[in-house]
């Protein structure tokens, strides 16, 4: 049963104040902190999430736990695809983009090695979960 007492805003507090040691490394997989801009109020929103790597590119996946609608961190980085993220103490400028079906083919089996929950997420829903991209600017 994974450990959830370590999520959202507390999570990215413990994460910031650490430099990642206190949520990089969480429940056998790996977290970054997503900062995106919201599209409605302007404000920063940082967001703990599982992320992959494909070469130096980074991988997440929009999942929201197999909700019908997309999570909000998602629209925010369709909206406005220039993002920074934080991974250990590392902050880096990336561009977001959705991947295309071919892609997430050869790539979802990574994410859900990351997290196998991916599956019953995707399965749970008609929403076309989808898989990000993140590539350094």
């Amino acid at each position: 049963m994974p450990d959830f007492s370590l999520f959202g805003d507390e999570h990215v507090r413990q994460y910031e104040a650490t430099n990642g040691k206190v949520g990089h490394d969480w429940n056998n997989t790996s977290v970054l902190i997503l900062h995106t801009v919201g599209r409605k109020s302007g404000e920063t929103r940082k967001s703990p999430l599982i992320y992959g790597r494909d070469g130096e590119s980074y991988l997440l996946v929009a999942s929201k736990g197999g909700a019908p609608a997309h999570p909000a961190w998602y629209l925010n980085l369709v909206a406005q695809p220039k993002v920074t993220i934080q991974v250990w103490s590392e902050r880096l400028p990336v561009t977001a983009r959705t991947a295309s079906a071919d892609e997430k083919a050869r790539l979802w089996p990574k994410m859900a090695a990351e997290w196998p929950d991916y599956d019953t997420y995707q399965a749970k829903t008609e929403r076309d979960i989808p898989l990000v991209i993140l590539t350094a600017r």
